[in-house]
């Protein structure tokens, strides 16, 4: 027990260091702009994609499932605004705007990429044009997941109508099958963090290898959503110093704390690689520290 406790020490203690050393603070802000800029261009791209496939429920589930983790006071004043922009009629799919749009959302995922290289402690080897194709493949794949999900919005509840008549014992069960949305986006996050932490960052790590990080983070977001909330209700009063602004700036500060949790996360996987606690060294190439003088590069980048 003692060993145990020894170890989670030294992996906590690297983890954190590593954190601060590296610049981890700055990259959290970089990833915080970067996904609040990403936010409207995806969810304009996805609409137009979706409706071009005949998924016209899309904003409404992606709104849900991108929000349902934020608290309720930071969540439905952006909500509203994004129910606003995606009323706006655009044209074809193919337009200057729609592809702009798909290009600035990937920029959220490129912000992801960068921090992941820092947390893992490695160099890029892959080159600009291959990174950019991977950011603009998760935007992409995103929008067709939320796609199939607002097109099951519409088949599911047929099906459970049909399953109680001819099937009544179900009910209960079939009414907690239905009650998805919260269970659907936890999964949902949890499947693109794994996502995240396997494919973005340069290297080669197991599912084992990310598994603990991404528990982490998910841990360390539910108390910071609870924190954050609390301290919004009790104490914040952001209007008397930012005016007008006051509503950015609380989801600024909202996804500046997610954003140290998610490297926080990558941090922690890549502490337990370095000590070979779940015996997983192997899966990952001798990790390369970047150096000082290429962070202003991969920030711009």
């Amino acid at each position: 027990m003692r060993a145990f406790l020894r170890m989670i020490y030294k992996v906590t203690w690297d983890a954190l260091w590593h954190f601060t050393e590296d610049d981890g603070w700055a990259m959290a802000s970089h990833v915080a702009l970067s996904a609040l800029l990403a936010i409207f261009p995806f969810l304009i791209f996805g609409t137009t994609l979706a409706n071009f496939l005949g998924a016209d429920q899309f904003a409404e589930t992606a709104i849900h499932l991108i929000f349902d983790t934020w608290p309720e006071a930071i969540a439905k004043p952006l909500a509203e605004q994004v129910v606003q922009v995606l009323t706006i009629p655009r044209g074809g799919l193919l337009t200057v705007s729609v592809l702009a749009a798909a290009y600035f959302a990937s920029n959220g995922v490129e912000a992801l990429r960068i921090s992941l290289n820092r947390a893992y402690r490695v160099s890029e080897t892959r080159p600009w044009y291959l990174t950019r194709l991977l950011s603009l493949g998760f935007v992409l794949g995103a929008v067709v997941v939320f796609a199939v999900i607002s097109a099951l919005l519409v088949a599911v509840p047929l099906a459970l109508n049909f399953a109680e008549l001819w099937f009544p014992l179900l009910k209960d069960a079939l009414a907690t099958i239905s009650n998805w949305r919260i269970y659907g986006t936890l999964g949902l996050l949890a499947i693109g963090l794994i996502a995240s932490h396997l494919s973005l960052p340069a290297g080669r790590r197991r599912i084992m290898d990310v598994i603990p990080g991404v528990i982490l983070t998910l841990l360390l977001w539910l108390i910071g959503a609870l924190i954050f909330a609390s301290y919004l209700a009790t104490f914040a009063n952001y209007a008397a110093t930012y005016a007008g602004l006051a509503s950015v700036m609380v989801v600024l500060v909202f996804l500046y704390m997610i954003g140290a949790i998610f490297i926080i996360g990558a941090e922690f996987n890549a502490a337990l690689l370095k000590f070979e606690v779940l015996g997983g060294m192997h899966s990952v190439k001798t990790p390369v520290e970047v150096s000082k003088a290429d962070k202003p590069a991969d920030i711009q980048g």
